[in-house]
């Protein structure tokens, strides 16, 4: 958010604290130990797929900004975004079913943004993988029970996520 806001209005008052803390949490060595904390054992799992999803989402903001900082960013953070775009190939192969929650954990959510990134970035490879994956899981859905909507924990719709990744697949 801070990203994008610094992108959208350039002036913005508090521009420079932003920049602050931007340089302090995305430093190399910051970045450097996000990768070896992934890189652990029992790890695989961590942040799946929702946390990888933002984090991508982030590099794919910092990647798309002209501005020295932003490129300096993004630049300091590829080392972590290309460990979780890995953890796509070693992940939805085994994932038989999609999740269809409206919170975290929600399958369609973490492709839509991954597949943001990938084809932002021209990885075809990810996007390849994560294509494939929304045909497997999703392309045959009908009649969903949007009744059933929403549940008490919720905080965004399933139906209306896998709607929205599907339609990204679907267009590009």
């Amino acid at each position: 958010m801070l990203v994008r806001l610094l992108r959208l209005f350039p002036g913005l008052p508090e521009g420079s604290q932003i920049r602050t803390a931007l340089n302090s949490n995305l430093a190399r060595e910051n970045i450097t130990a996000e990768v070896a904390y992934l890189n652990q054992p029992n790890r695989q799992s961590f942040e799946r797929t929702y946390g990888w999803a933002w984090l991508l989402k982030l590099a794919e903001e910092l990647r798309s900004w002209n501005d020295e900082d932003g490129k300096h960013w993004s630049s300091s953070l590829q080392p972590l975004a290309d460990a979780l775009a890995d953890k796509y190939f070693s992940f939805l192969p085994k994932q038989t079913y999609p999740i269809r929650t409206g919170v975290h954990p929600n399958t369609a959510f973490g492709l839509a943004f991954a597949l943001d990134y990938a084809r932002a970035t021209g990885n075809e490879r990810l996007a390849s993988l994560l294509e494939e994956r929304s045909r497997t899981y999703f392309n045959t859905d009908k009649n969903y029970p949007a009744a059933w909507e929403p549940g008490g924990e919720d905080f965004f719709s399933p139906a209306l996520m896998e709607a929205d990744l599907m339609r990204r697949v679907f267009e590009g």
